[in-house]
């Protein structure tokens, strides 16, 4: 097989693993199976897909930072909600923030963001559609990345995030446009406003994601005082 033709090959592999990831229905017994499956060969995997998202929501988090926080970046605590191999991890160390937490469905996959070592603590098998047990409104920043998407979690679990997010703290997510058209995560948002929980400061329409899918980039601050989110 010469070079080309086993480029194709693993690009038809990866698109292959990935279409069969977002028709799991949620269902956490699976995905976490499908997950311990795909944990040596993710990274690879998702390269060939031309995944840029993790760029992108480390890039967000250091702007805002920057914008809003009074912390120095090596002293702001972030979430990594869903860190898989820990690829945002990895590029919010290069951008200098050093308090990062991780947590992840799949045991494995944590493990190899654990392996990056650039975690302060990484939890396995954490389920973000149910409560988040042991965490608190902590966090400066609560990133989380290719976890809102087709056959993982609804968009009602944004709520949770936002539990865990300090008040006048940010969440910072992302969601394939296709995602976001089938469930109306944009009407969840508006629930969300209305109710005080969070506040949308800024959504980038559109944004570079996959190959073949674009995202949305979704910014959203955590109001001082209000009501408090329930689960």
């Amino acid at each position: 097989m010469n070079t080309v033709d086993k480029e194709t090959a693993l690009e038809h592999t990866a698109h292959k693993r990935i279409k069969e990831v977002l028709g799991l229905d949620g269902d956490a017994d699976r995905l976490a199976k499908f997950y311990r499956q795909w944990a040596s060969t993710y990274d690879l995997d998702v390269v060939q897909y031309r995944y840029c998202a993790p760029t992108i929501v480390a890039e967000l988090a250091a702007v805002v930072q920057m914008a809003y926080l009074d912390k120095e970046r090596a002293a702001t605590a972030i979430l990594d909600a869903g860190c898989g191999t820990g690829l945002v991890g990895v590029e919010l160390e290069r951008l200098g923030f050093r308090l990062i937490d991780g947590f992840d469905l799949s045991k494995e996959m944590a493990q190899k963001a654990r392996e990056t070592r650039v975690y302060r603590e990484v939890r396995g098998d954490v389920d973000l559609s149910v409560p988040l047990s042991g965490y608190s409104a902590s966090y400066d920043i609560t990133v989380c990345c290719g976890v809102l998407t087709l056959g993982h979690v609804q968009p009602d679990r944004l709520r949770e995030l936002a539990r865990v997010t300090r008040p006048k703290g940010f969440i910072i997510a992302n969601t394939r446009r296709s995602y976001a058209d089938a469930t109306c995560f944009a009407d969840e948002v508006k629930r969300l406003q209305d109710a005080g929980v969070l506040v949308l400061t800024q959504c980038l329409n559109n944004g570079r994601y996959v190959a073949e899918e674009d995202a949305h980039y979704w910014v959203f601050r955590i109001p001082e005082s209000g009501s408090s989110p329930e689960v």
